[in-house]
């Protein structure tokens, strides 16, 4: 009976749909897994030198239109706004090259230099937050190396926490602890962004 089973059309495609179904689903499994722990990751790099942080948010630009804003964090130091970029492979970019290129194995493509759209998110945000220290940074996921160096303003996603140091959390509760109004206030200017990514 078995053999004969083996020998059926019909069972041998049910078969083999059922293992490529499996496969299938364990591949999908393993990539939901992986992108959850690069979120944790990230979130944990992220509360490491923030006292607090809001995620996808719209930043008016003064002129009646609005930024997509990744990160904002509350730090010792000031306002850190970070634009993440998720790149894998070998990055070329510079201050004053219009298109920085990615090479990736066999793939190949350009994106249009990031430092102009991170020089306007911080001039609509100092407009915003006069009272604040604004920095910002465009920061590169772990998968992506920079063999000619790194643009200005430019940082790999692991080296967050030695270029931002928080020190001691309550420590750094209490430095901002004066400009909390002001950041709340800031919080409420930045209504979600429909563009948010899922992170």
């Amino acid at each position: 009976m078995s053999d004969d089973l083996l020998r059926n059309p019909l069972w041998v495609a049910i078969g083999l749909t059922l293992v490529a179904a499996v496969a299938l689903a364990l591949v999908f499994l393993w990539q939901w897994q992986r992108k959850r722990m690069v979120r944790r990751a990230r979130a944990a790099r992220l509360a490491a030198i923030s006292v607090d942080r809001v995620s996808d948010v719209m930043l008016p630009d003064g002129a009646g239109g609005t930024f997509h804003v990744d990160h904002l964090l509350l730090t010792p130091l000031g306002l850190l706004l970070l634009d993440i970029r998720d790149v894998r492979g070998h990055v070329f970019g510079g201050d004053q090259l219009q298109e920085w290129a990615v090479m990736d194995g066999a793939r190949r493509y350009t994106f249009a230099n990031p430092q102009t759209a991170l020089y306007d998110r911080l001039a609509a945000l100092r407009a915003l937050a006069p009272e604040f220290q604004v920095d910002g940074r465009i920061v590169f996921a772990d998968g992506a190396t920079f063999p000619k160096g790194l643009p200005r303003f430019t940082l790999r996603e692991a080296a967050l926490a030695t270029d931002f140091v928080m020190g001691d959390p309550t420590l750094a509760a209490r430095t901002v602890e004066a400009l909390w109004p002001a950041w709340e206030r800031v919080k409420s200017a930045l209504p979600p962004s429909p563009l948010a990514r899922e992170r």
